[in-house]
């Protein structure tokens, strides 16, 4: 049987999208000042969230990635922090 998973408490507020430039990993889809060239800022939306690379999807990058030297819960954890913290910036 499969594993349930929480989901990941997105709670849209863009700020990832709108801090492109931090990561190494994003910061080829930076418009020129932050902000990812995807975002659509007056909706909110990604304008090509159904096929948005993989390391825009969560679930995605702890497959690929870290799934090997941690928890679905701890990634979780670490990345809500994370979002909480640019939150605050």
């Amino acid at each position: 049987m499969p594993e349930t998973r929480q989901a990941f408490p997105c709670n849209r507020c863009m700020q990832c999208c709108k801090r492109v430039n931090l990561l190494a990993q994003t910061a080829g889809l930076d418009r020129g000042d932050g902000v990812c060239r995807h975002l659509d800022e007056c909706g909110g939306d990604c304008r090509i969230y159904a096929t948005r690379p993989d390391i825009c999807r969560v679930d995605r990058q702890y497959e690929l990635i870290y799934q090997r030297t941690m928890t679905w819960d701890a990634f979780v954890e670490i990345n809500a922090a994370a979002c909480k913290q640019l939150q605050t910036v």
